[in-house]
């Protein structure tokens, strides 16, 4: 005797063939009535894939677009929101992570179909080759863009957001000391960049927005520098585009010292390049390439005998650190640096703040221990009269 349909299972058969099948209803869709086979090895399978099929369409899914790959998905979300909303440099990334590490894991499976699971290996396999960060970042795009799927009902839910997020240990921040910086201020003295390597070190400029200063943005002056570019190279090809964030665009005061330097340094290069669109361009007269930059910087590290491992953003680190310990308050400290938020301040530069924490406490304790003994001199002033008083 056949077993009886349960209620909700739709016309479950078996095939000659051996597979099992059942038709679901997807109703009207533009005018035309619209139905999906659904396929298992056995019945059990079938059902269950008719269930998970009503509940997508319970939750507003069309089953009725016709499922394309991950891979297929991925590309029509680069070129129809990430192009549309995003800097050209963080869209090459973007393309660049998908082609490189998304597409080749993962871009074969049907979207709909795509589990946790699959985007789990992914991220396992980049961390078992030592590309923690990169895994991070991979997690990171696929979790945005399988969100434009949820809401445009291609999935029900976000697989990539159900995945272990990969442990990414934090760069040490290693600013140089105090001897350190003036090691390599006089190693550059007279260099034709000197001025960029002090402005660096002094207002913690990004290396990208350093190299687009424009004469535009220097006032001598009123002492003043303003930050309101990037440079970078973007598909092969140097260009000034807006700074990282909106905090990022901000006014800067000169020290005196930095002012001389800025004027000597614009007055050289007018005498050879009069019409120079950057305030630091090459011996052609160009942009700076931000690698010859690393390279030029990598010699003034030999030059002051200074470790090889310093990076051109440490001078930034240390502009951070130097000022910490000068008892700035972080919030100054984020905007000189052009955070968007104190938390990233507080997050990069935290460990700089009990040293300074503990001076201040120190200063405190000395303020009132003086006040302490003043306090002790004067009831033993006030004993002393009362003693008098009484033998009187």
């Amino acid at each position: 005797m056949a077993k009886r349909r349960e209620r909700g299972d739709g016309a479950v058969y078996q095939r000659p063939d051996g597979m099992w099948c059942v038709v679901l209803d997807l109703g009207y869709v533009d005018g035309k009535r619209r139905r999906k086979w659904l396929y298992g090895k056995t019945r059990k399978e079938v059902v269950e894939k008719l269930r998970e099929a009503q509940r997508q369409q319970g939750q507003g899914v069309d089953l009725s677009v016709e499922q394309t790959t991950v891979a297929e998905f991925l590309q029509h979300w680069l070129t129809n929101v990430v192009a549309q909303r995003n800097k050209e440099r963080t869209q090459e990334s973007y393309s660049e992570t998908v082609r490189r590490h998304i597409s080749p894991a993962i871009g074969h499976h049907r979207l709909d179909k795509l589990r946790p699971e699959h985007v789990q290996i992914m991220i396992n396999a980049l961390q078992a080759k030592d590309l923690h960060r990169t895994a991070q970042y991979a997690r990171t795009l696929l979790v945005r863009a399988i969100n434009h799927a949820v809401k445009w009902r291609l999935v029900a839910y976000n697989v990539a957001a159900l995945t272990e997020a990969p442990r990414v240990e934090k760069h040490e921040i290693k600013p140089l000391t105090v001897e350190q910086a003036r090691a390599l201020l006089d190693a550059v003295r007279g260099d034709r960049y000197e001025a960029l390597y002090r402005i660096a070190l002094s207002l913690g400029l990004r290396r990208g927005e350093t190299l687009a200063l424009r004469p535009a943005d220097i006032d001598l002056e009123r002492r003043e520098l303003r930050v309101s570019g990037a440079l970078q190279r973007i598909r092969g090809k140097l260009m000034r585009t807006t700074p990282k964030t909106k905090s990022s665009i901000r006014t800067l005061p000169l020290s005196e010292t930095l002012t001389l330097v800025l004027r000597d340094h614009l007055k050289r290069q007018e005498t050879t390049f009069p019409h120079a669109e950057y305030v630091f361009v090459s011996t052609h007269g160009t942009a700076i390439d931000p690698r010859n930059l690393l390279r030029r910087f990598k010699r003034a590290l030999e030059r002051a005998k200074l470790p090889a491992t310093i990076r051109f953003h440490d001078l930034r680190h240390s502009c951070a650190t130097f000022l910490i310990a000068q008892g700035e308050h972080p919030r100054v400290v984020m905007e000189i640096l052009g955070h968007a938020q104190m938390s990233t301040t507080m997050d990069i530069y935290g460990h700089v703040l009990p040293s300074t924490q503990r001076a201040a406490a120190n200063k405190l304790d000395a303020m009132l221990g003086e006040a302490a003994d003043s306090n002790q001199e004067a009831e033993q002033d006030q004993g002393d009269q009362s003693t008098k008083d009484e033998d009187e």
